[in-house]
């Protein structure tokens, strides 16, 4: 998130209603709206076809949520796979997204694999233009990057993933654990087009498509100041803009979960979403979102992020009722879903808040202030932890901690019988980490789940390096966890080539889309780290190239 001050400095939202061409104030060959990692490799890719690029982002700084990312990138059949010899054929890149995206439909047999044409059309083109698109990008000097051929896909015990490590790149600067890759690549990315000569205006909110004769010839912005910037575009418009994770409507009009905003920068507001349906665009996947569980009390602090790895292996979380309910180290799009299970007996959310709960063998040997996790190092800000001498102690701050959050939850409270049940479930899950093996959730049995376990205490000889007995004393420690969004990922449907498509699925002339503003492929997936970069920068690439 940016900070009040930021979200401040950005102007209101007007009529997205659009208006006849008439004089500009600036004329160029191509407008990119959004300057984050969507917005910055598009207009590269189009200033180094020999256009002019103006970029327009509507905050006072560039990046967008992607400052806040790892900024992995996952890209199939990359250089460094093929040179290793490590093969990924499109047959079988195409099974293993498939069997993700679309489950209900998958068909091995099938030369689609069971996906629509489009889906199936937008797996091709990811597939073709993701790997061209790094290399060129590395090879200008506009976002170099490592291989992290150790890496798995998040889905790599499946059958069909036969590529099961390699597709993973990050910025070549990010440290050691890749977790400031957003950074290093904002700064590059950033650096790139300012020596390239790629027009950027931040502080600038398009409001709504200059049109003429049915085609988008251009956009209105203001500024902070109320001043209105008309910008005309001979060959096209791209937007780029993220989603509508920090509108509460559309966000709880269409995600059909009750999810929280997350760690998308704050102004993902849904414009381009408004700005489209103004000229008859056709949506799509609107009812999903790129998921992960999030802190609770999280919302206005930039160091709270979203919960890519749940610290700890003394360490469990439990709902109201005082149980586990699922497999702490799950990957963070699917340990999210956890939260949004409604009980139709008792007309509620049962796991809306969990309770991440550890002792101080966790908080000495798995503080860390990377990948969002809640146990944190001496120094940093722990408003969010609460700490207790015994259990019961701990079980009265949290029902004092929820009764002062109920305005955001609707009143969420612990049950009556969590007290009674903690103590034994606690017990429950000692006798699984003594042994090594989770009964009940299987923590820790593949590969993705050691990849994301975070610091632990080495321990020689431990089979499950993800658990261990919690203590018998205190203190204990606890944090309040919900489920939320990274972005979404629906908006107006696009071909494989960027074009935004009306409600009849033919082009809309001049007018363009990229990155999670538009509705993406990947269905209720989320194939592996990276996964929502990857394609943005292939459909980045290849939407340049269209643009002309």
């Amino acid at each position: 998130m940016t900070d009040s001050g930021a979200v401040a400095a950005v102007a209101p939202r007007e009529s997205a209603r659009p208006v006849p061409l008439s004089a500009g104030d600036v004329e160029t060959d191509v407008v990119v709206v959004g300057g984050g990692g969507a917005g910055l490799p598009t207009a590269l890719f189009s200033r180094w076809r020999g256009n002019d690029v103006v970029l327009l982002e509507k905050a006072p700084e560039l990046g967008g949520t992607i400052r806040k990312a790892a900024f992995w990138y996952w890209v199939p059949n990359n250089e460094p796979m093929r040179a290793l010899g490590i093969e990924d054929r499109f047959e079988d890149f195409l099974r293993y997204v498939a069997r993700l995206s679309q489950p209900t439909r998958f068909d091995p047999e099938s030369p689609t694999a069971g996906l629509s044409d489009w889906e199936a059309a937008m797996a091709r083109a990811f597939y073709d233009s993701a790997s061209p698109a790094a290399e060129l990008l590395a090879e200008r000097g506009a976002l170099t990057y490592r291989h992290c051929p150790d890496v798995p896909d998040y889905w790599s015990e499946l059958p069909e993933d036969k590529a099961k490590k390699g597709r993973v790149l990050v910025p070549a600067g990010a440290r050691e654990s890749m977790s400031d890759g957003g950074e290093v690549a904002v700064a590059q990315l950033s650096a790139a087009a300012a020596r390239d000569g790629v027009h950027v205006r931040t502080g600038h909110r398009v409001q709504r498509l200059i049109v003429e004769g049915g085609r988008v010839a251009g956009v209105e912005a203001t500024t902070a100041s109320g001043q209105t910037v008309r910008v005309l575009a001979r060959k096209g418009v791209v937007f780029a803009t993220g989603g509508f994770s920090h509108d509460d409507e559309l966000r709880r009009n269409h995600l059909g979960v009750p999810a929280y905003p997350g760690c998308a920068v704050l102004t993902n507001e849904g414009d381009f979403l408004r700005i489209a349906s103004s000229t008859g665009a056709q949506l799509g996947t609107m009812n999903h979102a790129w998921m992960c569980p999030v802190p609770l009390e999280g919302a206005g602090r930039a160091d709270l992020v979203g919960m890519f790895s749940v610290a700890g292996d003394s360490m469990i979380l439990v709902n109201r009722h005082g149980r586990r309910v699922a497999n702490e180290k799950l990957p963070y799009n699917e340990s999210a879903r956890t939260f949004f299970h409604w009980d139709p007996a008792t007309g509620d959310y049962p796991n809306l808040v969990l309770v991440q709960l550890w002792d101080q063998r966790s908080q000495d040997h798995s503080a860390s202030t990377e990948y969002g996790r809640l146990i944190v190092p001496p120094g940093s800000d722990d408003s969010h932890v609460l700490k207790a001498a015994t259990l019961g102690e701990l079980t009265a701050k949290i029902r004092e901690r929820l009764a002062g959050l109920r305005a955001r939850t609707g009143g969420f409270t612990l049950a009556d019988d969590f007290a009674a049940n903690l103590p034994s479930t606690i017990s429950r899950f000692n006798r699984f980490a003594a042994n090594g093996r989770d009964e009940d959730f299987a923590r820790g049995e593949t590969a993705i789940q050691l990849v994301f376990n975070g610091p632990v205490k080495d321990e020689p000889g431990r089979t499950n390096p993800t658990m261990w007995p919690l203590s018998s004393t205190g203190p204990y420690y606890a944090a309040l966890v919900t489920g939320g969004v990274l972005d979404t990922k629906g908006g107006p449907r696009t071909d494989p080539d960027g074009h935004v498509l009306d409600d009849l699925g033919a082009p809309i002339p001049g007018l363009h889309g990229v990155g999670n503003c538009v509705a993406s492929a990947s269905g209720r997936a989320y194939w592996a780290g990276g996964a929502t970069l990857g394609p943005i920068i292939a459909f980045a690439y290849r939407t340049a190239a269209a643009v002309g």
